[in-house]
């Protein structure tokens, strides 16, 4: 990559990059692809959850019926021995303007905390509101733009494009009661959530992958979308450079 990231070997300051993970379940491949591609690219990344224990991986997302043996044996080993993820920070403790980035992955577990959390929607709010900052949202954590609110009071997705997990394929998975699989409840589905708040959503089922910018924010359909995300964020981040 040309850019910002070319003058590593200058001596300059390499961007920094806080990963905000779910302690309910988060999908491997979206946390484990965009932090290897990040960490590749030479960003420093410091991983939160929001009371500083270790994020858990979604079952579904190591097993390798469902998600092929090669990813499931690379997010398998990325959770158990990255230190990073090991011994994360509490989401109380970073500010967003102390990092370059910010970055959620997702996974169903995000409904349950992530999404919820004043602090992780904090980080959120001024991560796309500062002058240098960006975020990057994928899947089940888009979530959290329903219950982020902008300096003004209004909701911080309103009119933005974004892309996230679909209605479509939420129907594919829970049962009728909205249960999953491991018989938790679905409290909410994503993409209405986001709607309601005003978002302009395009998931762009036909394509293979779907990644949208609006200004600082970045969204990422699922698990297929991860790397793609991770390399538009680089781009953006050598942008801002």
């Amino acid at each position: 990559m040309q850019g910002f990231f070319a003058l590593a070997a200058e001596d300059v300051d390499m961007p920094s990059a806080l990963f905000v993970v779910s302690e309910h379940g988060y999908w491997g491949e979206e946390c484990i692809e965009p932090l290897g591609t990040l960490t590749e690219a030479g960003v420093e990344v410091t991983v939160a959850t929001p009371t500083g224990d270790p994020p858990v991986v979604d079952e579904r997302s190591v097993d390798p019926d469902e998600v092929g043996e090669d990813t499931a044996a690379r997010v398998r080993e990325a959770d158990e021995t990255d230190e990073r993820l090991n011994d994360p920070v509490s989401i109380t403790e970073p500010r967003a303007d102390d990092y370059d980035a910010v970055v959620f992955p997702g996974g169903h577990g995000t409904v349950w905390d992530v999404n919820q959390d004043r602090h992780a929607r904090t980080l959120l709010r001024e991560a796309v509101a500062g002058d240098e900052g960006v975020a990057l949202v994928v899947c089940h954590a888009v979530g959290i733009l329903a219950f982020t609110r902008d300096g003004d009071g209004g909701f911080l997705v309103d009119g933005r494009a974004v892309t996230g997990f679909p209605n479509e394929w939420e129907e594919g998975i829970v049962d009728e009661d909205d249960r999953l699989p491991d018989g938790r409840k679905l409290p909410y589905w994503v993409e209405d959530e986001v709607r309601a708040a005003g978002g302009e959503w395009d998931a762009d089922l036909d394509a293979e992958t779907s990644v949208t910018v609006d200004g600082a924010l970045v969204t990422a359909r699922g698990p297929p979308s991860s790397g793609a995300a991770a390399r538009t964020l680089l781009g953006e981040l050598d942008g801002e450079s």
